[in-house]
């Protein structure tokens, strides 16, 4: 044998099993079509030292207080101690008396909040009590802030025709602006993403900023630091109504939050991981009731226009089933027929994308429900089935969250911010006064498995609609918030609860769809969000 044949024979038979390996995974997969799938996260990098570099422009213009403030480095700390950015340290303890825990966010938080004005006033003898809105372009005291490992969330509001240059109509309430910083990008399949228009007002400032119209929001998304940034108004795409914001009337309300974006905190942190998508683990034990049909097989017909629904075998994350015990439906209540006895006679079918007049771009047509219709039901037979009732079914936390909702809010959302992952789990149908008397409300901490509530048919009053809960998901994307479907996550999680892996049934079926009430807007030719619903979903 020729020197190194050995080492060269070696190399060779590792390449051919590695190939016969790869061939063989490819030749099995197909068998694997019910696998379910974690989703990839790309973490970005931060700047801080560009971030360091604004703040001291903004604050080096109040040169009376610019003194104050530490830029050297400390380098006799690690590098990720906060103290080795003194002056941020400095802003996060000016801040966090407005922005409660903003240290916590590991990305720079850009806010309508101008610190060393703030300050300032405070060496010119202002009182310390002075509105925080004197300091924030008008845009009335934070109404929401969750700073975290993945980044920070913030909801201001601005009066209606409050400020020169605004809108003059008087809306029915303030216009809400929301600001999401991020260093976790969720990585969908995403036809509709990166488009957008620019800003030639604002171009200087945010050279990459990009406005466009989504899912019911205008949306301004930009890069700093790094770190990906998105400012929304929810809004209609129309033409004004009384009781609803149009898009148009929307922009210099952004554009205004945008030019009064400081920075007001933040903190270096160790850089977050890239997540990566693998295969989930599901039980062992096979479940004899317990069957689905696949991701994307809604009922015949009940698409926008006719279009089908969204195949996605991604289970975008491991929660508690939001019920608070089985068994549960998840199908339609627009369409079909429902067992109302509240047994388990019909298996899952999914609904994500069913006619709904609201934009959700996953769907096929553009539009579609956002999220799975969930039906409590009865035992078919056996103990506890003539004690059951599902009209008093309990609805729990799915994760360790933070609580997104205001007092005359029927749904809650709530919000995940951590070094893995940065979602929303929205709830909807709830009765309002219940959860405001249990403190379901902004800023509420809630565990795993906490009660939140009973399922309910609320809309906008009472008897709004059909006894059921509807839940939605959304993940944070370089054009901000974006529902996508929360079917496998629901069936996921319905295995962990009954310690048992469900049966994937084919997708024929047999009759034509029953449609109920609440199922199709009044003209589906032209899409629009019903007044008085806020945009949300039965």
């Amino acid at each position: 044998m020729p020197p190194g044949g050995e080492t060269v024979g070696r190399k060779s038979f590792r390449f051919v099993s590695l190939l016969l390996a790869s061939l063989s995974l490819l030749i099995v997969s197909p068998l694997a079509a019910d696998e379910f799938r974690s989703p990839s996260l790309p973490a970005l990098r931060v700047d801080w030292r560009a971030a360091l570099d604004q703040l001291r422009t903004e604050i080096n213009s109040r040169p009376q207080i610019a003194g104050d403030f530490i830029f050297a480095p400390r380098r006799s700390v690690p590098r990720y101690d906060p103290r080795a950015m003194p002056a941020l340290v400095q802003l996060n303890a000016v801040s966090s008396q407005f922005f409660t825990g903003i240290a916590r966010s590991s990305v720079p938080v850009l806010l309508p909040f101008d610190a060393a004005a703030y300050l300032e006033a405070l060496r010119s003898g202002a009182p310390a009590n002075l509105s925080p809105s004197r300091y924030q372009a008008d845009f009335n005291p934070v109404e929401l802030f969750d700073a975290g490992p993945a980044g920070y969330n913030a909801t201001f509001s601005f009066e209606p025709g409050a400020g020169d240059g605004m809108p003059s109509r008087v809306f029915a309430r303030g216009v809400e602006v929301q600001i999401t910083g991020s260093a976790l990008i969720y990585d969908i399949a995403d036809p509709s993403g990166g488009k957008g228009e620019p800003v030639k007002p604002l171009a200087a400032t945010y050279p990459d900023l990009r406005r466009f119209i989504r899912e019911g929001y205008v949306r301004y998304a930009f890069t700093r630091f790094g770190v990906a940034y998105v400012v929304s108004i929810q809004c209609l795409d129309s033409v004004p109504k009384p009781r609803r914001l149009a898009c148009k009337e929307a922009y210099p309300v952004a554009e205004r939050f945008l030019k009064a974006l400081r920075i007001a905190g933040g903190q270096r942190m160790r850089p977050l991981p890239d997540i990566a998508s693998s295969v989930i683990d599901r039980p062992a034990a096979r479940s004899a009731e317990f069957g689905y049909r696949p991701s994307g097989d809604i009922i015949p017909n009940t698409g926008y226009r006719n279009r089908g629904g969204h195949p996605d075998v991604m289970a975008y994350a491991q929660i508690r089933f939001p019920l608070e015990r089985a068994p549960a439906l998840v199908r339609s209540q627009s369409h079909g027929r429902n067992n109302n006895d509240g047994s388990t006679a019909y298996a899952w079918r999914d609904n994500f994308c069913e006619s709904r007049s609201f934009e959700v771009g996953q769907c096929a047509g553009g539009f579609g429900h956002q999220g799975e219709d969930i039906r409590a039901a009865c035992p078919p037979s056996g103990e506890g089935r003539e004690a059951c009732d599902p009209k008093q079914r309990g609805v729990v936390a799915v994760r360790d969250a933070i609580v997104i909702r205001s007092t005359k809010d029927q749904a809650a959302t709530l919000q995940v911010n951590s070094r893995t992952e940065h979602i929303r789990f929205r709830y909807m149908h709830m009765n309002p006064q219940a959860m405001n008397a249990d403190g379901v409300l902004n800023g509420r901490m809630v565990t795993e498995g906490e009660k939140i509530g009973v399922v309910s048919n609320y809309l906008d009053h009472p008897a709004g609609t059909s006894m059921h809960l509807h839940f939605d998901v959304q993940v944070f994307t370089r054009d901000g918030w974006i529902w996508v479907s929360p079917y496998v996550t629901l069936v996921s999680a319905y295995e962990r609860l009954i310690h048992a892996r469900g049966r994937e049934i084919g997708p024929e079926i047999s009759g034509t769809p029953q449609p109920v009430a609440h199922a199709l807007p009044e003209d589906a030719s032209k899409p629009d969000l019903r007044e008085g619903s806020s945009g949300e979903e039965n």
